[in-house]
């Protein structure tokens, strides 16, 4: 297996820094890896006697590979990012149309969370709900993007799973206060 080492030229883009396929669907392990070995090469101790240059370009490294590393872990930020590298906006501050479908699954939701805020069996059965719902969506943001290059749908999608993963720590919120 290769050592992967910074790549200053490709931190323009947050795969080529780490050597990965630019895709939805990444391999998380090989990305912690690329990672610690990144960071291993740019630790501050080892550019303890270098340069300031060295130094600043250390610092400067290690902290684009920590911003890299936490844009590419989770998926909703990794895949904002995989549309905005191909030049789509996600809009999330401006875009909240969502298909009707989708609007009223989100209101049978609260009103079940508002109305059994009391019953942890029928929330626990709402939270197994909500989890399919975002496993379902991820699986089409990955076939948006790896499979159809739709990037305006991912987006689409990625806008949608904000909502779900929103609803879902709500969700959890009240089954703790419950537990």
């Amino acid at each position: 297996m290769s050592v992967v080492v910074a790549n200053p030229s490709a931190s323009d883009n947050y795969f080529r820094f780490f050597g990965l396929n630019q895709q939805f669907n990444i391999d998380l392990p090989a990305l912690e890896q690329a990672y610690l070995a990144i960071q291993k090469e740019v630790h501050p101790d080892r550019h303890a006697r270098g340069s300031d240059a060295e130094k600043r370009l250390a610092m400067q490294m290690a902290t684009f590979a920590n911003t890299a590393l936490q844009t590419l872990k989770n998926p909703i930020q990794r895949g904002l990012y995989i549309c905005q590298l191909h030049g789509v906006d996600a809009k999330l501050e401006t875009n909240t149309a969502m298909p009707a479908a989708f609007l009223m699954k989100q209101m049978e939701w609260r009103e079940s969370l508002d109305e059994q805020a009391e019953d942890l069996s029928a929330l626990d059965d709402l939270m197994t709900e909500v989890e399919e719902s975002k496993q379902d969506t991820l699986a089409e943001i990955a076939q948006a993007i790896d499979g159809a290059k739709n990037y305006l749908r991912a987006a689409e999608l990625l806008r949608g799973l904000l909502f779900i993963d929103k609803f879902a720590v709500e969700l959890d919120d009240t089954i703790s206060t419950l537990i």
